[in-house]
């Protein structure tokens, strides 16, 4: 009877360990838990997961509307891995709040892209318009990068990724710009003269960029979209077979046929 307790004790305190963490075994199969936010990130995951069903694998998506609750949920164990983010950002978010992550592949590109319902060339911009741009550090300065590479601003020199709206040392329209939430960005498109809007949530709001952007990123642009992990996690077999697939060629042919040239793979395995 008392074996019987003892065992009894041991398998609560496994289960309880299970539940905290999302990366168990249950059997042969294991779970992986990776949030991701919806478009294309979201739909990459669920077409990539019959593969990992057949390397004993389920996969559990878990969605996000946001860019800071993916890592902070990762870092906390509650994940195994996200992808939803590019490098800069990984870095900027990783050093503003000490998190120990990363990059396990690099998947596909986004070009980054500047909409309006009020113009169709970039350079018609009425004087004072108001432009928006995501406010969060990476993505700001990768939108202003873009708006200098249009020619309507002249940023510091130096300034690269993490330009502010504070480096901006030629602006001859006296555009007015303003820094939103990313996500928010396509709702608030019919209430600016111009938006930069980061393609996933430009495809949630049913604007193609190869059609709709009045000017976009060269597709050879450094900002790859990427598989995330603890870097403790790094080598565990599960996430590295993740990674495998998600850089396979099949997926570069699912990413090439749906997305059309909005998004393009660039597909690489760190080691």
């Amino acid at each position: 009877m008392k074996h019987n307790k003892v065992l009894t004790t041991v398998l609560t305190v496994l289960l309880v360990l299970v539940g905290v963490s999302g990366y168990c075994e249950t059997g042969e199969k294991t779970v992986l838990k990776v949030g991701a936010t919806p478009v294309p990130h979201t739909e990459i995951l669920e077409y990539i997961k019959p593969m990992l069903e057949k390397e004993g694998i389920e996969l559990k998506i878990i969605s996000f509307t946001d860019y800071v609750q993916p890592n902070l949920a990762l870092d906390r164990g509650e994940l195994d891995a996200n992808f939803f983010q590019h490098i800069p950002y990984l870095e900027s978010f990783s050093r503003d709040h000490n998190l120990n992550l990363s990059v396990a592949a690099k998947v596909h590109i986004e070009p980054i892209g500047v909409y309006s319902r009020k113009v169709s060339n970039i350079a018609d911009l009425r004087k004072r318009a108001i432009v928006a741009i995501p406010n969060d550090p990476s993505n700001a300065g990768r939108a202003l990068a873009l708006l200098a590479k249009a020619k309507l601003i002249t940023l510091k020199d130096g300034a690269g990724v993490s330009a502010t709206v504070q480096d901006i040392v030629d602006n001859p329209k006296k555009l007015k710009v303003k820094a939103l939430d990313a996500a928010q960005l396509p709702r608030v498109l019919a209430d600016v003269d111009a938006a930069v809007i980061n393609t996933n949530y430009a495809l949630e709001g049913n604007l193609n960029p190869l059609k709709d952007a009045i000017f976009i990123e060269d597709k050879d642009s450094p900002y790859s979209n990427i598989l995330v992990v603890r870097k403790v996690d790094f080598d565990k077999p599960a996430l590295r077979k993740l990674a495998e697939i998600l850089v396979s060629p099949a997926v570069e042919k699912f990413i090439t046929e749906k997305y059309k040239g909005a998004i393009l793979p660039a597909q690489e395995l760190m080691k």
